[in-house]
């Protein structure tokens, strides 16, 4: 099988690299030079062009790791937000319909197209409400892939990824409290503590991602990738802290809401369980390793 993967040199992207690299023939794909890996093509960052990349190559499966990660930074530049996470997903789906149409695609979208939800567990089917830049863009992605499915016929589905985390993450919940915890024993969060995530570690993100491709019906599905798991921000930054040992840190909340942030989340990931998704990674062994990566980084 060869596998595509574009954003390769990103968090989940080289992630997904490392493993698929143990069993299939991989292609990479970024926006950095890479002057080593002969199977690797850059992309113009502001202005990509997917069309060599197809012409050269007929692959089975493209995943698209690709994009902005930031709901702070699309708020900013909602411009570049859009061509990241919705233009340059047209771009490749067009790519793949004009050169290598038999070829299965991967968009990883997000959470943050539910906004927030009017129930949990959230499943596939309830209505999307994006309160950012980043979810209306990330929701746009998914009806680009629907459009390509129904059109052109190109196999596609769209995984919305929850809350992750991992070795190599340098922002976000846990990289936040590593930074402020290191400076100061006394530190103050958003929000009241009692807002919650889903948490996935990254492995079990290529872990749904792997049983996408074996089992997966490619026909514009949407499928939740999460763990099904509630967790309150107030328990899991007191996890983190009573993990890290060499940390002796007093968490308070400062109560103020962030612009574009959700404030409970929770999974139904019953679809995914369906393409045989078990969890491998608990939330105390992913926090265990994101910390020994931690020290080792500091080290």
């Amino acid at each position: 099988m060869k596998i595509l993967i574009i954003g390769s040199k990103g968090f989940i992207g080289s992630h997904a690299v490392k493993h698929f690299s143990k069993f299939y023939k991989i292609w990479e794909c970024d926006v950095v030079a890479d002057y080593v890996n002969e199977n690797y093509f850059i992309v113009d960052a502001t202005n990509a062009d997917y069309s060599d990349i197809f012409q050269q190559q007929q692959f089975d499966v493209c995943i698209n790791c690709s994009g902005a990660s930031s709901v702070s930074d699309s708020l900013v530049k909602p411009q570049r937000d859009f061509t990241l996470n919705t233009f340059n997903v047209h771009k490749q789906l067009d790519a793949i319909r004009r050169y290598n149409t038999h070829c299965k695609y991967i968009n990883l979208s997000s959470a943050a197209v539910y906004g927030n939800p009017e129930q949990l567990p959230i499943n596939e089917n309830q209505i999307t409400n994006p309160i950012s830049p980043y979810g209306v863009h990330k929701k746009m992605a998914e009806d680009v892939c629907e459009l390509f499915y129904k059109q052109y016929k190109i196999k596609c589905c769209s995984l919305r990824v929850f809350s992750a985390y991992g070795e190599g993450l340098k922002k976000q919940l846990f990289w936040d409290l590593y930074q402020k915890g290191k400076r100061n024993s006394n530190i103050v969060l958003y929000g009241t503590g009692n807002e919650s995530r889903d948490f996935i570690h990254v492995s079990d993100i290529i872990n749904a991602i792997e049983c996408v491709i074996n089992n997966g019906a490619f026909k514009s599905d949407i499928i939740n990738v999460a763990n099904g798991k509630e967790v309150r921000i107030k328990d899991i930054a007191q996890l983190f802290f009573d993990t890290f040992e060499e940390l002796n840190v007093t968490i308070a909340f400062g109560g103020e809401e962030r612009q574009g942030d959700p404030i409970n989340w929770s999974a139904d990931i019953n679809v995914l369980k369906a393409l045989n998704y078990t969890q491998k990674v608990s939330l105390k062994e992913g926090i265990e390793y994101y910390i020994k990566w931690l020290k080792e980084e500091n080290a």
